[in-house]
């Protein structure tokens, strides 16, 4: 008997807010939907904001997450290819997942043909219009002397700090994400139309934005699809089983 293959694609975790309670519940969630999608997966892509904060030294890991942890390094050790980008949250992730894990670590958006259909995959923070001020910011935190000094801050001190800002950052961005105010307004569907004029792409995919979103493009066959979040109680992912991309709601069964 042939078995399924499928590629799953999902986005935006957050594990390690608002309590520690509602993070390990949320990451049981996550768990037991990668124990479910695992029977036929043959791809997994996590897009970003895995971690609502991640950092390492250079023999100092955040704790936690080991669960989800172990269950990556179960999937990958059988054989389902697993890749993980980085988020405006979890820029940092350097070498820790790819050698303990076995997972890829993607930085910025690539593109991949499945059965003749052309997907743009990414986090998406940083593309589209406006936003410059972030955009500076995102420049500074990938600076390697910027990494360099912040790691030179005891883990105690640096995590409290960039836990403070991560929720300053989330307090700041969840107006902003609330609603859908039309394509016009949506700068990833924005963006995907501007990029569909010097390549043809069947789908875009991306996380970041905290709401999910499945759009056709205008004047294309192209669509533009958002994953939204896991931490509202609104879990969201998407398929591929070579022909269709769904875009779907998740409940533990």
């Amino acid at each position: 008997m042939i078995k399924p293959s499928k590629i799953y694609f999902a986005s935006d975790f957050h594990l390690g807010v608002p309590t520690y309670k509602a993070s390990r519940d949320r990451e049981a969630l996550l768990v037991s939907w990668l124990d479910e999608i695992a029977k036929d997966a043959t791809e997994i892509y996590l897009l970003g904001d895995v971690f609502d904060f991640w950092f390492e030294y250079k023999s100092v890991v955040p704790k936690g997450f080991v669960r989800l942890l172990g269950k990556l390094a179960s999937i990958t050790d059988s054989g389902i290819t697993v890749k993980v980008f980085t988020g405006n949250h979890d820029m940092w992730l350097f070498g820790y997942l790819e050698e303990e894990l076995g997972v890829e670590i993607i930085r910025g958006c690539i593109t991949k043909t499945y059965n003749g259909k052309r997907f743009y995959i990414g986090h998406g923070d940083g593309l589209g219009p406006g936003d410059y001020q972030y955009k500076l910011l995102k420049k500074v935190f990938a600076n390697v002397i910027c990494q360099w000094l912040f790691a030179r801050l005891h883990p105690n001190f640096s995590f409290a700090i960039a836990k403070m800002w991560s929720g300053k950052s989330r307090v700041k961005n969840n107006k902003k994400d609330e609603g859908f105010e039309g394509k016009q307004n949506e700068w990833l569907y924005l963006y995907s139309k501007e990029y569909l004029k010097k390549e043809s792409i069947d789908f875009f995919i991306f996380g970041h934005r905290h709401l999910p979103l499945d759009l056709p493009i205008e004047d294309s066959q192209s669509r533009y699809i958002n994953l939204g979040e896991w931490f509202s109680g609104n879990p969201h992912y998407a398929v591929f089983d070579g022909n269709e991309l769904l875009l779907k709601p998740y409940t533990s069964s």
